[in-house]
């Protein structure tokens, strides 16, 4: 008789299965890496595919200028800690000329995010994009296959997207093609908080309650990160909070949510009762998808 397999081990089944086949068909394969909750668990899951072995890939991080800085800290230890091959890119002409969230909006990101990781995935000449993206995210990202398949310059058409029948996976690219590979598809924010708690995997620090400088703005707290780089509005005064996040992006557009969930449990257990989205906290998403779905078809991931 055959074993039933967990909810977890089903979807870490999945997303090693995933793995393996992209790495056979790849020529040279890449794994995103913010630093965030998905991509340190897709990064345990890749090590785990492919042990006593290393994954044969190296980490790519594209650097906002904006980050936050314990962020970076817990980035830079883990790629040492697993043996990764990390490598960092950002926009240096676009960190010269000040470009920032505060000020440019759209024209920010699409030049310190978007053409940032176009220019390091043409510059490494990467096939297969591996990367932490859910469905369950946000309704532009439930339009993605598992496989999605990019055109010339990294474009993205959501009517362009291949059928994906029984876990059957096209992974043919033609001239000019690359495919952003998405393992962690079918998971949920429950299931990465869970997988997480139960294979005891450490999570960058702000995931996790803890006093913080917040200033109220957009309808959302945002932590104030760097004194010596914050635009304060007219009546904006830091307050100390207990606050976590539950998504992480540029310190500046990216709101915590008051906790005191200071262990993974505890943060497992608040998700459970959370009755919002995982991304109202992303000010920049605007309001709707459209604007997210647009970024996407421009080649952001």
């Amino acid at each position: 008789m055959t074993a039933q397999l967990s909810h977890l081990a089903r979807l870490e089944s999945e997303a090693i299965h995933i793995l393996r086949e992209a790495i056979a068909e790849a020529r040279k394969p890449v794994m995103l890496f913010s630093a965030g909750k998905d991509s340190t668990v897709l990064a345990h899951l890749a090590l785990r595919a492919f042990f006593p072995g290393k994954p044969p890939f190296p980490l790519l991080h594209i650097d906002s200028t904006w980050e936050f800085k314990s962020l970076l800290q817990f980035r830079d230890a883990f790629a040492r800690e697993h043996g990764f091959v990390l490598i960092v890119h950002a926009n240096e002409d676009g960190r010269a000329a000040g470009l920032n969230p505060f000020d440019h909006g759209d024209l920010y990101t699409w030049e310190m995010r978007t053409e940032p990781l176009k220019a390091a995935l043409d510059a490494g000449d990467y096939d297969f994009i591996f990367g932490g993206a859910r469905r369950d995210e946000e309704k532009s990202r439930a339009k993605e296959r598992v496989f999605s398949v990019r055109g010339v310059g990294h474009v993205w058409d959501p009517k362009q997207q291949r059928p994906e029948l029984w876990r059957l996976y096209n992974t043919r690219l033609g001239k000019g093609q690359s495919a952003r590979v998405f393992p962690l598809s079918n998971w949920t924010e429950t299931d990465i908080w869970t997988y997480a708690l139960v294979n005891d995997i450490a999570l960058a620090p702000l995931y996790f309650a803890a006093p913080r400088p917040v200033v109220e703005r957009a309808g959302a707290l945002i932590v104030v990160d760097d004194e010596t780089r914050m635009r304060p509005r007219p009546g904006e005064r830091p307050e100390i909070r207990s606050v976590r996040f539950r998504t992480l992006g540029c310190w500046p557009v990216t709101g915590a949510t008051e906790s005191d969930a200071t262990d993974l449990l505890s943060v497992v257990g608040e998700t459970l009762a959370a009755t919002g989205s995982e991304r109202q906290g992303r000010i920049a998403d605007g309001e709707d998808g459209g604007s997210l779905e647009q970024k996407k078809r421009e080649g952001y991931f």
